[in-house]
C-alpha cells in the first residue's frame, strides 16, 4: 500500500496521482494548497499553521517532540504503507527542509521506500545498486547520509564514480549526468541521499 504525505512547504505544482488503495494524509497547513488537488483521507498535526482543526482530524498538541511530518510518517507506516511519497516538503524554511530530508532516512531505516517530490527534484535515500532507468540527460546529485558513503563503481554516468568515498563537508557528488538508458551506481558502504533533478530544472 502506498501512502502520500502532504506537507506545509512549497505547494506542489504538478498533479498528485492517487491510485485505488492509496492513503493520503494532509499535515496541518498543507490543507491550504492541497484541498481540491487530491482526495484526502486523513488530516493530522497540531494545526497551529492552518489556524483551525478540520473535522475528524488526528490532533496533537503544539508543544511536542515530533514534527507534523514525523507524525504523518508514523501514522502511514503504522497503517501498513511500505511506499511513501511526500509532496510540499521543499521550499519555505530551510530548517524544515532539513527536517523533511531526515524523514527519508527515518523511512529507510524502517524498510520503507520514501520519495520527497518537489517542483525541482525527487529525493530519496538508497544503498546498494541504485539504478537510473530511462533518465538519459538528467542530472543526478549524490550526498552521504551522515559522515560518509562509499561508491565502489558506476556505469553510464558522465563523471564515473570508482572506488570513491563521498564525505560530509565535500560537494564531490553534486551535478552528475546520466548518459545511459540504464545507468547505475553501487553504494557498498553507508547510505546516500539521491537527488534526481527534474527535466528542465538543471
Amino acid at each position: 500500500m502506498k501512502g502520500i504525505i502532504l506537507l506545509n512547504g512549497e505547494p506542489y505544482a504538478g498533479p498528485i496521482e492517487k491510485e485505488k488503495g492509496d492513503l493520503v494524509l494532509s499535515a496541518d497547513g498543507a490543507l491550504r494548497w492541497a484541498a481540491g488537488k487530491v482526495e484526502i483521507d486523513i488530516t493530522a498535526g497540531d494545526f497551529d499553521s492552518l489556524g483551525y482543526v478540520p473535522e475528524h482530524s488526528v490532533v496533537y498538541p503544539s508543544e511536542k517532540n515530533f514534527t507534523d511530518g514525523e507524525i504523518a510518517l508514523d501514522l502511514l507506516i503504522g497503517k501498513g504503507c511500505r511506499e511513501l511519497v511526500i509532496y510540499g516538503g521543499g521550499g519555505g524554511r530551510e530548517d524544515h527542509l532539513f527536517g523533511n530530508l531526515q524523514l527519508l532516512y527515518a523511512a529507510y531505516l524502517r524498510g520503507v521506500h520514501c520519495v520527497m517530490r518537489t517542483n525541482f527534484c525527487d529525493v530519496y535515500c538508497a544503498s546498494g545498486k541504485i539504478v537510473f532507468e530511462n533518465m538519459s540527460g538528467r542530472t543526478v546529485s549524490l550526498a552521504p547520509v551522515g559522515l560518509s558513503a562509499h561508491i565502489m563503481n558506476s556505469e553510464g554516468m558522465k563523471y564515473p564514480l570508482e572506488d570513491l568515498t563521498l564525505t560530509a563537508g565535500s560537494c564531490r557528488g553534486i551535478s552528475n549526468v546520466v548518459e545511459s538508458p540504464c545507468a547505475h551506481v553501487d553504494c557498498t558502504e553507508g547510505v546516500l541521499f539521491v537527488f534526481e533533478i527534474r527535466a528542465g530544472r538543471e
